[in-house]
Protein backbone atom coordinates (compact mmCIF):
# COMPACT_ATOMS: atom_id res chain seq x y z
CA UNK A 1 0.00 0.00 0.00
CA UNK A 2 1.11 3.57 -0.66
CA UNK A 3 0.50 6.89 1.01
CA UNK A 4 -1.60 9.66 -0.45
CA UNK A 5 -5.31 10.17 -1.12
CA UNK A 6 -7.46 7.04 -0.85
CA UNK A 7 -8.17 5.02 -3.97
CA UNK A 8 -11.77 4.66 -2.75
CA UNK A 9 -13.66 7.01 -0.47
CA UNK A 10 -17.26 6.19 0.45
CA UNK A 11 -18.97 8.74 2.68
CA UNK A 12 -22.45 8.11 4.12
CA UNK A 13 -23.59 6.25 1.00
CA UNK A 14 -27.34 5.60 0.75
CA UNK A 15 -29.16 3.66 -1.98
CA UNK A 16 -32.96 3.32 -2.03
CA UNK A 17 -35.25 1.39 -4.33
CA UNK A 18 -38.62 2.93 -3.62
CA UNK A 19 -39.32 2.31 0.06
CA UNK A 20 -36.49 -0.23 0.34
CA UNK A 21 -33.20 1.10 1.68
CA UNK A 22 -30.60 -1.30 0.26
CA UNK A 23 -27.59 0.65 1.55
CA UNK A 24 -28.06 2.86 4.60
CA UNK A 25 -25.20 5.26 5.27
CA UNK A 26 -22.08 3.19 4.52
CA UNK A 27 -18.68 4.88 4.95
CA UNK A 28 -15.16 3.50 4.45
CA UNK A 29 -11.91 4.26 2.62
CA UNK A 30 -9.45 2.04 0.76
CA UNK A 31 -5.78 2.99 0.38
CA UNK A 32 -3.94 2.80 -2.96
CA UNK A 33 -2.63 -0.73 -3.52
CA UNK A 34 -4.79 -2.23 -0.76
CA UNK A 35 -6.88 -5.39 -1.05
CA UNK A 36 -10.15 -4.63 0.74
CA UNK A 37 -12.70 -7.39 1.31
CA UNK A 38 -16.40 -6.57 1.59
CA UNK A 39 -18.19 -9.32 3.51
CA UNK A 40 -21.81 -9.88 4.42
CA UNK A 41 -24.83 -12.14 4.03
CA UNK A 42 -26.54 -12.35 0.65
CA UNK A 43 -28.74 -9.32 0.17
CA UNK A 44 -26.73 -7.23 2.65
CA UNK A 45 -25.85 -4.51 0.12
CA UNK A 46 -22.41 -5.58 -1.10
CA UNK A 47 -23.22 -5.82 -4.81
CA UNK A 48 -25.35 -2.66 -4.65
CA UNK A 49 -22.37 -0.79 -3.21
CA UNK A 50 -20.11 -2.08 -5.97
CA UNK A 51 -22.63 -1.06 -8.62
CA UNK A 52 -22.55 2.48 -7.27
CA UNK A 53 -18.74 2.52 -7.26
CA UNK A 54 -18.65 1.28 -10.86
CA UNK A 55 -21.26 3.91 -11.93
CA UNK A 56 -23.86 1.29 -12.83
CA UNK A 57 -26.20 2.64 -10.17
CA UNK A 58 -26.74 6.21 -8.99
CA UNK A 59 -26.62 6.74 -5.22
CA UNK A 60 -29.63 8.24 -3.48
CA UNK A 61 -27.49 10.16 -1.00
CA UNK A 62 -23.88 10.47 0.10
CA UNK A 63 -20.60 10.67 -1.77
CA UNK A 64 -18.32 8.14 -3.44
CA UNK A 65 -14.91 8.87 -4.97
CA UNK A 66 -13.08 6.29 -7.10
CA UNK A 67 -9.47 7.05 -8.08
CA UNK A 68 -10.23 10.62 -7.03
CA UNK A 69 -13.29 10.97 -9.29
CA UNK A 70 -16.86 11.53 -8.08
CA UNK A 71 -19.21 8.77 -9.28
CA UNK A 72 -22.04 11.29 -9.77
CA UNK A 73 -20.18 14.16 -11.42
CA UNK A 74 -17.42 12.28 -13.29
CA UNK A 75 -18.75 8.83 -14.26
CA UNK A 76 -16.75 8.62 -17.50
CA UNK A 77 -13.49 9.32 -15.66
CA UNK A 78 -14.41 6.67 -13.08
CA UNK A 79 -15.08 4.08 -15.79
CA UNK A 80 -11.76 4.84 -17.46
CA UNK A 81 -9.99 4.21 -14.14
CA UNK A 82 -11.51 0.87 -13.14
CA UNK A 83 -11.91 -2.78 -14.03
CA UNK A 84 -15.02 -4.70 -12.97
CA UNK A 85 -15.65 -8.45 -12.77
CA UNK A 86 -19.31 -9.12 -11.88
CA UNK A 87 -20.65 -12.38 -10.46
CA UNK A 88 -22.16 -13.38 -13.81
CA UNK A 89 -19.75 -14.61 -16.46
CA UNK A 90 -19.08 -11.82 -18.94
CA UNK A 91 -17.03 -13.55 -21.65
CA UNK A 92 -18.55 -14.73 -24.95
CA UNK A 93 -18.43 -18.53 -25.12
CA UNK A 94 -18.56 -18.49 -28.95
CA UNK A 95 -15.31 -16.51 -29.19
CA UNK A 96 -11.77 -17.68 -28.51
CA UNK A 97 -9.91 -16.33 -25.51
CA UNK A 98 -7.91 -14.02 -27.78
CA UNK A 99 -11.04 -12.79 -29.57
CA UNK A 100 -12.63 -11.99 -26.21
CA UNK A 101 -9.57 -9.97 -25.20
CA UNK A 102 -9.51 -8.12 -28.52
CA UNK A 103 -13.23 -7.35 -28.24
CA UNK A 104 -12.92 -6.01 -24.69
CA UNK A 105 -9.91 -3.93 -25.73
CA UNK A 106 -12.05 -2.31 -28.40
CA UNK A 107 -15.09 -1.60 -26.20
CA UNK A 108 -12.99 -0.21 -23.34
CA UNK A 109 -11.28 2.25 -25.68
CA UNK A 110 -7.78 0.81 -25.79
CA UNK A 111 -6.08 2.58 -28.73
CA UNK A 112 -5.62 0.31 -31.73
CA UNK A 113 -1.85 0.91 -31.86
CA UNK A 114 -1.54 -0.23 -28.23
CA UNK A 115 -4.06 -3.08 -28.23
CA UNK A 116 -1.74 -5.93 -29.22
CA UNK A 117 0.88 -4.91 -26.63
CA UNK A 118 -1.69 -4.65 -23.86
CA UNK A 119 -3.19 -8.03 -24.74
CA UNK A 120 0.28 -9.55 -24.54
CA UNK A 121 0.78 -7.93 -21.13
CA UNK A 122 -2.44 -9.30 -19.62
CA UNK A 123 -1.89 -12.73 -21.19
CA UNK A 124 1.45 -12.91 -19.40
CA UNK A 125 0.07 -11.53 -16.14
CA UNK A 126 -2.81 -14.02 -15.99
CA UNK A 127 -0.99 -16.99 -17.57
CA UNK A 128 -3.29 -17.36 -20.59
CA UNK A 129 -0.82 -18.14 -23.39
CA UNK A 130 -1.80 -21.81 -23.70
CA UNK A 131 -5.53 -21.10 -24.11
CA UNK A 132 -5.66 -18.15 -26.53
CA UNK A 133 -6.97 -20.22 -29.47
CA UNK A 134 -9.58 -22.11 -27.44
CA UNK A 135 -13.27 -21.20 -27.47
CA UNK A 136 -14.29 -19.72 -24.12
CA UNK A 137 -17.06 -22.30 -23.74
CA UNK A 138 -14.42 -25.05 -23.56
CA UNK A 139 -12.51 -23.44 -20.68
CA UNK A 140 -12.75 -24.51 -17.05
CA UNK A 141 -14.15 -22.21 -14.38
CA UNK A 142 -10.70 -21.16 -13.22
CA UNK A 143 -9.56 -20.39 -16.76
CA UNK A 144 -12.70 -18.34 -17.40
CA UNK A 145 -12.14 -16.26 -14.30
CA UNK A 146 -8.55 -15.57 -15.30
CA UNK A 147 -9.74 -14.56 -18.78
CA UNK A 148 -12.32 -12.19 -17.28
CA UNK A 149 -9.72 -10.59 -15.03
CA UNK A 150 -7.35 -10.23 -17.98
CA UNK A 151 -10.12 -8.48 -19.93
CA UNK A 152 -10.70 -6.06 -17.06
CA UNK A 153 -6.98 -5.22 -16.97
CA UNK A 154 -6.73 -4.09 -20.60
CA UNK A 155 -7.40 -0.45 -19.73
CA UNK A 156 -4.78 -0.64 -16.93
CA UNK A 157 -7.25 0.16 -14.13
CA UNK A 158 -6.21 1.90 -10.95
CA UNK A 159 -8.97 0.04 -9.08
CA UNK A 160 -10.24 -3.49 -9.77
CA UNK A 161 -13.65 -4.59 -8.47
CA UNK A 162 -14.27 -8.33 -8.06
CA UNK A 163 -17.75 -9.50 -7.04
CA UNK A 164 -17.50 -13.12 -5.80
CA UNK A 165 -14.58 -13.84 -8.17
CA UNK A 166 -14.04 -17.47 -7.13
CA UNK A 167 -17.62 -18.68 -6.74
CA UNK A 168 -18.02 -22.14 -8.26
CA UNK A 169 -14.27 -22.79 -8.39
CA UNK A 170 -12.42 -25.61 -6.66
CA UNK A 171 -9.57 -24.81 -4.21
CA UNK A 172 -6.86 -25.25 -6.87
CA UNK A 173 -8.57 -22.85 -9.29
CA UNK A 174 -9.19 -20.34 -6.49
CA UNK A 175 -5.54 -20.44 -5.48
CA UNK A 176 -4.42 -19.84 -9.07
CA UNK A 177 -6.73 -16.83 -9.43
CA UNK A 178 -5.41 -15.29 -6.21
CA UNK A 179 -1.79 -15.95 -7.18
CA UNK A 180 -2.37 -13.99 -10.38
CA UNK A 181 -4.08 -11.16 -8.49
CA UNK A 182 -1.16 -10.98 -6.06
CA UNK A 183 1.26 -10.72 -8.99
CA UNK A 184 -0.85 -7.97 -10.53
CA UNK A 185 -0.88 -6.02 -7.29
CA UNK A 186 2.88 -6.33 -6.94
CA UNK A 187 3.58 -5.35 -10.54
CA UNK A 188 1.11 -2.50 -10.97
CA UNK A 189 0.05 -1.47 -7.46
CA UNK A 190 -3.59 -2.05 -8.38
CA UNK A 191 -6.16 -1.44 -5.65
CA UNK A 192 -8.59 -4.35 -5.30
CA UNK A 193 -12.05 -4.42 -3.74
CA UNK A 194 -13.47 -7.94 -3.51
CA UNK A 195 -16.63 -9.52 -2.15
CA UNK A 196 -16.53 -13.13 -0.97
CA UNK A 197 -18.35 -15.61 1.24
CA UNK A 198 -15.16 -17.59 1.78
CA UNK A 199 -13.71 -16.55 5.13
CA UNK A 200 -10.43 -18.40 4.61
CA UNK A 201 -10.01 -16.52 1.35
CA UNK A 202 -10.78 -13.19 3.00
CA UNK A 203 -8.40 -13.81 5.90
CA UNK A 204 -5.52 -14.92 3.69
CA UNK A 205 -5.71 -12.40 0.87
CA UNK A 206 -7.29 -9.18 2.19
CA UNK A 207 -5.39 -6.44 4.02
CA UNK A 208 -8.58 -5.14 5.61
CA UNK A 209 -12.22 -6.18 5.74
CA UNK A 210 -15.56 -4.46 6.04
CA UNK A 211 -18.71 -6.34 7.07
CA UNK A 212 -22.07 -5.15 5.73
CA UNK A 213 -25.35 -6.35 7.20
CA UNK A 214 -28.81 -5.01 6.33
CA UNK A 215 -27.25 -2.24 4.27
CA UNK A 216 -24.97 -0.94 7.02
CA UNK A 217 -21.28 -1.33 7.72
CA UNK A 218 -21.22 -3.10 11.08
CA UNK A 219 -17.48 -3.82 11.41
CA UNK A 220 -14.15 -3.19 9.71
CA UNK A 221 -10.46 -3.78 10.33
CA UNK A 222 -7.59 -6.13 9.59
CA UNK A 223 -8.50 -9.84 9.75
CA UNK A 224 -6.28 -10.57 12.76
CA UNK A 225 -7.52 -7.41 14.49
CA UNK A 226 -11.16 -8.44 14.04
CA UNK A 227 -10.50 -11.94 15.41
CA UNK A 228 -8.78 -10.47 18.46
CA UNK A 229 -11.40 -7.77 19.02
CA UNK A 230 -14.22 -10.31 19.09
CA UNK A 231 -12.19 -12.88 21.05
CA UNK A 232 -12.92 -15.36 18.29
CA UNK A 233 -11.04 -18.38 17.01
CA UNK A 234 -11.76 -17.64 13.36
CA UNK A 235 -13.08 -15.02 10.97
CA UNK A 236 -16.18 -17.15 10.53
CA UNK A 237 -16.93 -16.66 14.24
CA UNK A 238 -16.48 -12.91 13.81
CA UNK A 239 -18.91 -12.98 10.89
CA UNK A 240 -21.51 -14.80 12.99
CA UNK A 241 -20.93 -12.46 15.94
CA UNK A 242 -21.53 -9.24 14.00
CA UNK A 243 -24.30 -10.43 11.65
CA UNK A 244 -26.06 -13.02 13.79
CA UNK A 245 -25.93 -15.44 10.87
CA UNK A 246 -23.83 -18.44 9.90
CA UNK A 247 -22.22 -18.96 6.53
CA UNK A 248 -24.31 -22.07 5.87
CA UNK A 249 -27.49 -20.00 6.02
CA UNK A 250 -26.12 -17.47 3.52
CA UNK A 251 -26.00 -19.78 0.56
CA UNK A 252 -22.20 -19.87 0.47
CA UNK A 253 -20.98 -21.62 -2.61
CA UNK A 254 -19.76 -25.18 -2.87
CA UNK A 255 -16.34 -26.53 -3.76
CA UNK A 256 -16.94 -28.09 -7.15
CA UNK A 257 -15.38 -26.49 -10.22
CA UNK A 258 -17.27 -26.56 -13.48
CA UNK A 259 -17.07 -25.47 -17.06
CA UNK A 260 -18.93 -22.49 -18.47
CA UNK A 261 -22.44 -23.92 -18.12
CA UNK A 262 -21.79 -25.26 -14.61
CA UNK A 263 -20.38 -21.99 -13.31
CA UNK A 264 -23.23 -20.02 -14.84
CA UNK A 265 -25.77 -22.33 -13.20
CA UNK A 266 -24.12 -21.99 -9.78
CA UNK A 267 -24.01 -18.20 -10.07
CA UNK A 268 -27.68 -18.04 -11.12
CA UNK A 269 -28.52 -20.12 -8.04
CA UNK A 270 -26.42 -17.84 -5.82
CA UNK A 271 -28.20 -14.74 -7.15
CA UNK A 272 -31.64 -16.29 -6.60
CA UNK A 273 -30.68 -17.10 -3.02
CA UNK A 274 -29.61 -13.46 -2.60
Amino acid sequence: MSDGPPALLIDDLVVRFGDLEAVGGVSFAVAPGEVFGLLGPNGAGKTTTIRVLTTLLRPSEGRALVAGYDVRAEPLAVRASIGYIPQAISVDGALTAFENLDFYGRVTGVPRRERRERIEEVVETMGLASMLDRLARTLSGGMLRRLEIASALLNRPQVLFLDEPTVGLDPTARRMVWERLAALREQAGTTILVTTHLMEEAERHCDRLGVIDNGRLVEQGEPAELIERHRADSLEEVFTSVTGRTLDSDGAEGEQEGRLSDVRAQRRTARRLG
